[in-house]
């Protein structure tokens, strides 16, 4: 009899978990984080903001799984440095040369997931007919070397479509405030590289592949109708300052 009610018991606590667990996926709550510094971000606003353009559920994943993962790895790796964990991601990946060895490629791939992805989030957002405002327009149609939005977004569709695997497409700024078009592989970013880090747009396959599957070129042209430009402009103009 005592068997009997303990397995009773076992059976209502699974279905209690169970609900509990779908709960979360339903309205979109991330996994418990590890312990560590590093936090996930909130995103900012809901998984289906961005559609038709970027999926409801591609941005769920994307987010509680993805950049969930990059941020447990980092707080993982930082583990047994104490000092290193008083460093914000950004102090991290520009001294990436004072990060000891053992950790340095765990450091690189995961905070620079951390990072890359932050920045994205911030930069997305359903668009209602805005575009970037003149002073920051031209900045851009410079970097890009075109002389107008079309083509700029020709040239950094081409761009895109260059990165052979996975990685990221950049605008960045220099120490010379001059905006260039970049791509690098993996989670690298501009800050490793002595440049500041604009806008970005994710290019692995866990990007895009749900909605997309193999058409990148479908999901960077989508990027243009999602792009918070207040956002970027913003940026620039402190980047620039």
């Amino acid at each position: 009899m005592n068997i009997v009610v303990t397995r009773r018991q076992a059976i209502r606590s699974a279905l209690a978990a169970s609900a509990v667990i779908a709960t979360g996926r339903v309205f979109g709550q991330a996994p418990a984080a590890a312990a560590g510094p590093h936090k996930l971000p909130p995103l900012g606003y809901a998984y289906d903001a961005l559609e038709p353009s970027f999926d409801a559920k591609t941005m769920e994943i994307h987010h509680t799984k993805h950049h969930q993962a990059y941020v447990t790895k980092l707080n993982e790796a930082l583990a047994g440095y104490p000092d290193l964990q008083k460093l914000s991601v950004e102090e991290l990946l520009t001294g990436l040369d004072k990060v000891p060895e053992a950790i340095r490629t765990a450091v690189r791939n995961h905070g620079g997931g951390h990072y890359n992805h932050s920045l994205f989030w911030k930069s997305l957002k359903k668009n209602e007919g805005t575009a970037p405002g003149d002073d920051f327009g031209g900045a851009l149609l410079q970097a890009l070397d075109a002389t107008n939005a079309e083509e700029a977004k020709e040239k950094f569709t081409k761009k895109a479509l260059s990165l052979f695997g996975s990685g990221w497409i950049w605008i960045s700024i220099d120490k010379d405030k001059k905006l260039k078009l970049e791509t690098m592989p993996n989670q690298d970013n501009p800050l490793m590289f002595g440049r500041k880090a604009l806008v970005g747009l994710d290019l692995w396959e866990h990007a895009y592949y749900l909605k997309y599957q193999n058409r990148r070129v479908d999901y960077v042209q989508a990027f243009n109708d999602v792009i918070n430009w207040e956002f970027v402009e913003k940026r620039y103009n402190e980047l620039t300052a």
